[in-house]
């Protein structure tokens, strides 16, 4: 059998950019390691397609990658791009426009997972709990309006950029002068604003992939921030954060444990969601678990907890990588 060509994108036109170089870091390394595999490694910037030595790359709709004077055919893509357009659906849009298999959810879970609104909305279709909220579609005086109201009914709401990722456009409020500035920012990144509810709760994780044709949901992991501050862009990947992560949470129920594992697997298969996501969970100091967000590319950095997590349920990353893979071409 002659060797599978993979295309290993990463970069990206958004702020998470650098993560997504970091997390391609991680899936070469398994790449290495996998019989039967060639791979190239193709950055996406902002004026095009390169490979590390600078050549300048296109991938046309046969399926043939050219790269200089060099044309390679892809047997399969990994889209490691976090943010636009890797999550947004655009580049798997494209990748389908091809017929070429890829790593990860279609174009249309992608974009209804990305949104943070829409988002929403399929968790209350499907009766999924999740945190109270408003979504504001334009930066105008009633949008403002709105989000004062939201304010003075909660006490402190999270302000957050409706298509951003990693935290990006996220903000904490509980005055009304931080909220109009918060509510601009947010509009800075993203045509529609959400407006939460704050709770204090535990942030807990889990992880969502298929492997050998089985879904499987591990146990949850637990994020935990400073005291006063929330798991931000910095704390996810900033030098000097001081948020800890565990990749299996104690002090939970087994009634808890089930709970956000049905839920987790009724998100995944009714927003049709596909090979792996990080789905991310609250638990209120009510005891009530909510579902916060999914993530459909999740971080591979060193220090995510997506491949912590798939490990420590017993599976190898650089298995799960090949198995998607060889499943697919």
């Amino acid at each position: 059998m002659s060797s599978i060509q993979v295309l290993l994108l990463c970069g990206g036109g958004s702020s998470e950019h650098e993560v997504s170089i970091v997390s391609a870091n991680y899936i070469e390394q398994s790449l290495q390691q996998i019989d039967g595999i060639n791979y190239l490694r193709v950055e996406m910037k902002q004026d095009g397609w390169y490979l590390a030595d600078g050549t300048l790359c296109q991938l046309h709709l046969d399926r043939t990658l050219h790269c200089g004077d060099k044309q390679v055919v892809v047997d399969y893509v990994i889209p490691c791009v976090h943010g636009f357009p890797g999550e947004t659906g655009d580049l798997q849009s494209m990748l389908d426009m091809a017929n070429l298999p890829y790593l990860g959810c279609g174009a249309e879970a992608s974009t209804n997972c990305f949104n943070k609104i829409t988002t929403k909305l399929w968790f209350d279709a499907i009766d999924i709990p999740n945190t109270p909220y408003v979504f504001l579609s334009e930066n105008n005086e009633q949008s403002h309006q709105k989000a004062e109201q939201a304010l003075e009914k909660w006490g402190k709401v999270f302000v957050k950029a409706a298509c951003q990722g990693s935290s990006v456009g996220c903000y904490s409020v509980t005055s009304k002068q931080e909220l109009t500035e918060a509510v601009n920012n947010a509009f800075t990144f993203s045509e529609q604003v959400l407006i939460e509810k704050t709770i204090k709760p535990r942030e807990l994780e889990i992880a969502a992939f298929e492997y050998e044709g089985e879904l499987i949901i591990t146990k949850p992991g637990e994020v935990a921030a400073p005291e006063d501050g929330f798991y931000s862009y910095d704390e996810k990947y900033g030098a000097d954060s001081h948020s800890t992560t565990t990749v299996e949470a104690g002090d939970l129920t087994e009634n808890q444990i089930e709970q956000i594992r049905e839920f987790a697997r009724k998100a995944f298969v009714q927003m049709k969601l596909k090979d792996l996501s990080r789905i991310d969970f609250f638990l209120s100091e009510d005891n009530e678990i909510l579902l916060n967000e999914i993530n459909t590319f999740p971080g591979m950095t060193p220090i995510s907890m997506f491949p912590k997590m798939l490990e420590h349920s017993g599976k190898s990353f650089v298995g799960f990588i090949e198995q998607a893979i060889k499943r697919a071409v």
